[in-house]
């Protein structure tokens, strides 16, 4: 009798399933993020706030479940729970495209779409961050990690111009339930996965609050973990108060079409697959700490260029904005990932995780209802000036923390989990 599958490496029959499941699903993302505003702008006819509003919503469910869902997800196995965040997904998403046919679509049924899809979400990432460990060894995650981030920047580069598209083609509703397609094939890989997972922690069940609480304590303890949330919730403002109205600001006040949308958006995205290759190369050289710091802080002017475009070539400025930021963003949270994964404590990784992601999420939320209301009230053009001139700002924080004295992050603290965390994992 053969053995079940265990841990192994990024070209096993495991993670390759994985992996083409995270894609697919990425790729419906991809489509989404251009198509979601787009039915909310074409379809519906928003305006500024409520293109800004759906970003919100749609990260609004880390504020509320983030912290709670960290300590489930360390209570409970990892892949049933991505498999019911799969069909969560897929039900939300389905719904927009049947309610715009039977001409019942309404922006309160586009913001709940967005909402219940972001509660899977939170779920899903949570999970999917403790379960990856389970598929490759520790000197396998910093290749795995790569791939998926790989797999997200090419759907970057694709989805918008394939959403453009569907668009043109078919009309706004088509993208979101091509997304809402992606969810049921992640959720067959997934299912099709053989992997032996651990069993979670044998530990005394406590209260909720106390079981979140070692989580929050762990990542505020630690100088390292500390100033990576931290940075990463002021830049997560900055860049999602420029997302959330880049789609708005291309057809209103540049005015190009659907289609010159997608192509845009998909140039940009270019620069994520830059990332991906940076990534490993930079780590080499410089170290994993300073090569997340230089990447950061070479990426931050790129946003300005933003605000700078115009139509015709002045397109070249949102291209060049997006390719250059793009990619040191990417590099840099490829490295950081990987960190963290090696880093933290396996009993408590869904708990740090969803902490840190609570914090970094949350600040999408922020974001994206901050870029709409500023848009809204005081132009589109001038909002993005002060985003891009936050994210510039925000690099003060890691370049005036302990990072910038280490070379590496350090491999594990496994070894050295502070006293209040032992009970945790003991």
């Amino acid at each position: 009798m053969s053995e079940t599958p265990r841990q192994g490496a990024v070209n096993g029959r495991e993670f390759r399933l994985f992996w083409f499941g995270e894609t697919t699903s990425l790729f419906g993302n991809g489509i989404a993020v251009v198509a979601l505003p787009l039915v909310a702008v074409l379809t519906l006819h928003a305006d500024t706030l409520v293109v800004g509003l759906l970003t919100s919503v749609a990260y609004l469910p880390w504020l509320i479940l983030g912290l709670p869902a960290g300590a489930w997800v360390d209570r409970l196995p990892r892949r049933p729970v991505m498999l019911v965040c799969d069909a969560v997904s897929f039900v939300a998403f389905a719904s927009v495209p049947v309610a715009a046919w039977a001409d019942v679509l309404t922006i309160p049924h586009l913001l709940l779409a967005a909402f219940v899809g972001g509660c899977a979400n939170v779920f899903f990432t949570t999970a999917q961050r403790a379960y990856l460990p389970t598929l490759l060894l520790d000197e396998e995650l910093l290749a795995g990690n790569a791939r998926l981030q790989g797999s997200e920047s090419t759907a970057e580069v694709t989805g918008p111009g394939l959403a453009g598209l569907l668009v043109q083609a078919f009309g706004a509703v088509a993208g979101l339930l091509a997304n809402a397609l992606s969810f049921v094939v992640s959720w067959l890989c997934l299912r099709a996965i053989r992997t032996t997972e651990p069993p979670p922690p044998q530990v005394p069940r406590r209260r909720l609050r106390t079981e979140v609480g070692d989580g929050l304590r762990f990542l505020f303890r630690d100088p390292i973990l500390r100033t990576l949330a931290i940075f990463s919730a002021v830049s997560n403002i900055a860049l999602t108060g420029l997302s959330s109205i880049e789609v708005a600001f291309l057809v209103r006040t540049v005015g190009v079409g659907e289609a010159v949308v997608g192509g845009v958006l998909t140039l940009c995205g270019l620069g994520g697959l830059l990332g991906v290759l940076l990534s490993h190369r930079m780590s080499r050289r410089h170290g994993t700490a300073r090569a997340a710091l230089l990447c950061q802080v070479g990426a931050a002017p790129f946003t300005l260029l933003f605000p700078m475009t115009g139509p015709g070539a002045g397109l070249v400025y949102f291209v060049a904005g997006g390719v250059g930021a793009g990619a040191g963003v990417v590099a840099a949270s490829i490295i950081t990932d990987t960190f963290r994964q090696r880093y933290c404590p396996p009993g408590l990784i869904g708990r740090i995780s969803a902490s840190a992601a609570v914090i970094s999420f949350g600040a999408i939320a922020v974001g994206g209802l901050l870029g709409g209301a500023l848009g809204d009230a005081f132009g589109v053009r001038e909002t993005l000036w002060t985003m891009s001139g936050l994210q510039v700002l925000s690099t003060a924080i890691l370049v005036f923390s302990p990072i910038r004295k280490l070379r590496d992050f350090p491999e594990s603290a496994r070894a050295v989990i502070p006293a209040a965390d032992e009970k945790a994992v003991s």
